[in-house]
């Protein structure tokens, strides 16, 4: 509205008593360990790996599902988030836990792309600034899709033949089916995970900066939400019904 006024009526806004509004803080739903586990077990197969890096690595399920063979460094326990949120590239942790299964990951994905080759095709879909800039890398194993689709398909802009990530509905049917198993009453989403992760850590003495890097946020202020969930904002104060 001020924009308005000033850049298009050229009108002053002195005299008009505008107020700014205040950001409302909207706390997240969040699950403990044991809860997460305890869905995490409820699944099965790849989608029950992809459920254990949105909680084990802070992942949102874009990001999982985007994950290409290269974007794991086992050596240095870290996994890259390739244009993430706000376009931007980030380290996150690689949980040793899962070292295991995202090797078997990896080896299925491998036999799918050697099965795509010897049958004429073997290119994984990409943006077309990357085919420009890497050229043969959609035929590259490195550039794989860890969570390869079962069928291959069309590329959307170039047209070609392609093997795709797998679709994230499929994901959100299989989670759906686990947190109701589960018996947790709370709305529990992909995202939830994500939240879930950023409250462990902060739980757990984490540096609130090590988190925000973590996540990819730009802005501290983003992570400090996170401090409303454990209730560390309160610092020592306890309830006066706690105090004897």
């Amino acid at each position: 509205m001020i924009f308005v006024y000033k850049n298009i009526l050229k009108k002053e806004t002195d005299n008009l008593n505008f107020r700014f509004t205040k950001r409302q803080i909207s706390v997240p739903v969040v699950i403990s360990q044991q809860e997460a586990i305890s869905i995490i077990n409820l699944m099965s197969g790849k989608y029950q790996l992809i459920c254990s890096l949105l909680f084990g690595a802070g992942l949102r399920i874009n990001e999982a599902l985007r994950l290409r063979i290269k974007d794991l460094d086992f050596n240095n326990q870290s996994i890259f988030v390739f244009r993430g949120k706000g376009n931007k590239d980030r380290c996150t942790l690689l949980p040793l836990t899962l070292a295991p299964k995202l090797k078997n990951q990896i080896n299925y994905a491998t036999r799918l792309h050697h099965k795509d080759l010897s049958d004429g095709y073997g290119l994984t879909s990409l943006p077309i600034s990357l085919i420009k800039k890497y050229g043969n890398a959609a035929k590259d194993l490195s550039w794989q899709y860890l969570f390869a689709s079962s069928t291959r398909c069309m590329h959307p802009q170039d047209g070609y033949i392609c093997r795709h990530h797998i679709h994230e509905s499929a994901f959100r049917k299989q989670l759906r089916k686990a947190v109701l198993a589960s018996g947790i009453n709370k709305r529990v989403t992909a995202h939830t995970f994500k939240h879930s992760f950023a409250t462990e850590l902060l739980r757990n003495g984490a540096d609130i900066r090590t988190v925000q890097e973590l996540l990819g946020h730009n802005d501290v202020r983003t992570t400090e939400i996170y401090t409303h969930v454990i209730g560390s904002k309160f610092g020592y104060a306890k309830s006066p019904l706690d105090l004897g």
